[in-house]
């Protein structure tokens, strides 16, 4: 039963039409960052345990490049190691929470401090925002997270840095799971798609001291809302 469950996991997370991504150069590279997109998407919740012989087999890779993938997005603090248990999908602590928006600050602010002069390639910022608000018209609570997420993205990758990107993917990964684990994702979504676009307009300004300003704000409120929903949410588990 056991087995079956976790076959059906597996394909209810699209792994196997991931499989034509690897292709003939299959790395562990390229698996952990399927895995970890489809933890960020939420097909596998924070506490899923991550069968082997599911995944590995949904992506036609070796037991061998699995785990190698299972200990990048350990180290990435996406999954955890239990002895004798198997490897899961990590359960955020409040402290972990408080850890991920004292790194947005610092590095979200900073990307957007160090612009130069306008005007800004913003099409990756106004995509995003443009999918929120049709995520938001149709009532796509999980589609507008997602397109908050790519929004952040976007304005830390306006700094045009590889290595600050590849952070962002990681700290905005964990972050989705303090959300996985939350409900009505509309109350922590919505709010903020007015902000938004009060931030991508200072940026087609070019006025990067108000963007800055707004962001800045816009992440202690979130940090202040999410931390105290969470908090509660942790005690009552």
């Amino acid at each position: 039963m056991a087995k079956e469950d976790d076959r059906r996991l597996a394909e209810a997370s699209g792994l196997e039409t991931d499989r034509v991504l690897l292709g003939r150069t299959s790395t562990a590279e390229r698996v952990a960052a399927i895995l970890r997109d489809r933890i960020a998407e939420g097909y596998f919740p924070p506490g899923t345990r991550l069968s082997e012989e599911s995944i590995g087999g949904a992506l036609g890779v070796s037991r061998n490049t699995l785990r190698e993938a299972f200990r990048l997005l350990t180290h990435e603090r996406l999954l955890v190691h239990e002895l004798n248990r198997g490897v899961f999908v990590r359960v955020v602590t409040v402290e972990d929470l408080l850890d991920i928006y004292r790194v947005r600050a610092l590095v979200e602010c900073a990307a957007v401090r160090g612009l130069g002069e306008p005007p800004f390639r913003l099409e990756a910022v106004e995509s995003a925002l443009a999918a929120g608000e049709q995520a938001a018209r149709d009532q796509a609570w999980q589609d507008l997270s997602t397109a908050n997420i790519r929004f952040h993205q976007a304005l830390v990758a306006l700094a045009e840095s590889p290595r600050t990107d590849e952070l962002m993917r990681g700290v905005l990964a964990e972050l989705r799971l303090v959300f996985h684990a939350m409900d009505d994702p509309r109350r922590f979504h919505e709010p903020y798609l007015a902000r938004n676009r009060q931030i991508l307009a200072a940026l087609r300004a070019g006025d990067v001291t108000h963007a800055e300003r707004l962001l800045a704000t816009y992440l202690e409120d979130s940090r202040q809302q999410l931390s105290q929903a969470y908090s509660q949410r942790v005690s009552e588990a």
